[in-house]
């Protein structure tokens, strides 16, 4: 029997990705662990596995097709000595019937059974009506588990649109149109319109057309979104909407820490013919931050509805411009790392950023971020919370300035830094207290390393 090979989900938030590569072609015998293709996600490209063994016998979706849904077929294999022909004939011939089954189940809900994914949620609703209709008996065909959070809601389930097999409704769906304020349903569903829905939609931007008539033709270009740009826009969006941002701002002086980083370089042993690390303020800026957050516990936290989330380590995220966007891989439990660990990690994973070939788990989590603009020259600014982390800091670029001690005025190099916080996690004063406790062991270095 053949073995169909679906788009794995490859992170806990992933719905699609792009077919970058077929590392095999048709016909090729593969076994479990070799590589057979290339995904590219919203931040990364990995490479996929097989978990079976057999030959190739169709590749359903080709190279370089973008927005595939995880769990969609994309090649099947021919196992046990079967006919390749007739292997990838019958998984191509499967294919539709598999995706068909769902609308045939809500077609009669009553007789049939929740999907795997949804029985458990679902079982008590074993008399839930059919799926919802529109003027015209068009049926709206929708998962079990959907229906019900959708009536809890208070949700016209024809004004949601479907990402499952065959336009279906399905469960985030309904988590979207709850969050976007869209789909509520109207008090007389049988009086009023198919399209009454309409505007109970939240207000959305210009379309194309509203904007471009503004321009001469000609004098632009169209660029389509990517992943990374769509993720990065509903995240950020999702950050400004929900999260109460505060700022706290400070200036540290830079010249003992820029000291220090001098005798550590020069004192770095040579290995392989070159030093063995090679410290930036960037690398000394993650440590203060870890300490700090090691120092002052309390503002280590994620925020969740129900609980204050405490993390135990300091795992700290980077900010790292990539092609098209930026990602940030996760520095873990850097209070713990030393200088040089902290270095030398950092370029690695810089590096595999840029080529996007971080794992998940290097840049998915953490407890706070940095982001430094300082070397572009930026004297200041305020960085973006990016959940489920409560705290980002961001770093400016450290100049000379004329500085005040003990009544005579001297040149110090300065570097200004701010601290946006979740206001419903992090208070005022204790983002201040975090503040100052970063400030201190950037003006006093030594005691990173003791």
């Amino acid at each position: 029997m053949p073995i169909n090979i679906t788009m794995p989900a490859l992170s806990p938030t992933m719905e699609e990705g792009n077919l970058a590569k077929w590392l095999v072609k048709e016909g090729d015998t593969v076994k479990s662990g070799d590589v057979i293709a290339e995904i590219e996600t919203d931040k990364a490209t990995m490479e996929v596995e097989a978990v079976d063994e057999g030959v190739v016998a169709k590749l359903v979706v080709p190279a370089g097709t973008e927005g595939v849904k995880v769990n969609a077929l994309i090649a099947i294999l021919a196992v046990d000595g079967e006919d390749v022909g007739a292997a990838a004939s019958g998984g191509g011939a499967s294919a539709p019937k598999a995706e068909a089954q769902p609308a045939k189940v809500d077609a009669e809900p009553a007789k049939a059974e929740a999907p795997a994914a949804e029985k458990t949620a679902s079982a008590p609703q074993a008399q839930a009506p059919a799926a919802s209709k529109t003027d015209g008996d068009k049926r709206v065909f929708s998962s079990p588990l959907a229906r019900r959070l959708a009536k809890e809601a208070g949700l016209d389930l024809s004004a949601v649109t479907g990402t499952g097999p065959k336009g279906r409704v399905i469960k985030s769906d309904v988590e979207k149109a709850v969050a976007g304020g869209t789909g509520k349903a109207a008090p007389a569903p049988s009086a009023a319109p198919a399209t009454a829905a309409a505007p109970a939609a939240a207000p959305k931007g210009l379309s194309d057309e509203q904007v471009l008539k503004n321009f001469a033709e000609g004098s632009y270009d169209l660029v389509p979104h990517d992943g990374m740009r769509k993720t990065i826009a509903k995240r950020l969006q999702e950050s400004k909407q929900t999260i109460p941002h505060f700022y706290v701002s400070v200036d540290c002086e830079l010249d003992a820490l820029l000291s220090l980083r001098a005798q550590l370089n020069a004192a770095s042993p040579e290995k392989d013919g070159k030093p063995a690390y090679k410290l930036s303020v960037n690398d000394m800026v993650i440590k203060a931050l870890a300490l700090a957050l090691r120092d002052v516990p309390d503002a280590n936290v994620s925020w969740t509805e129900t609980n204050m989330v405490k993390h135990k380590h300091a795992d700290v995220g980077v900010a790292v411009s990539i092609p098209g966007g930026l990602i940030t891989p996760i520095v873990r439990s850097a209070e713990l790392k030393s200088l040089s660990a902290i270095s030398n990690e950092m370029k690695d994973l810089g590096a595999r950023a840029k080529g996007r070939k971080l794992k998940p788990e290097e840049y998915q989590g953490g407890t706070t971020a940095v982001s430094n603009m300082g070397m572009m020259g930026v004297k200041n600014f305020a960085a973006v919370v990016n959940p489920p982390h409560a705290t980002i800091l961001a770093i400016g670029a450290g100049e000379e300035r004329v500085v005040a001690k003990k009544g005579e005025m001297k040149i110090a190099t300065v570097m200004t830094v701010t601290l946006s916080t979740d206001h419903r996690a992090v208070d005022g004063a204790l983002g201040a207290e975090l503040l100052g406790a970063f400030k201190r062991y950037i003006e006093n270095p030594m005691g990173m390393l003791v």
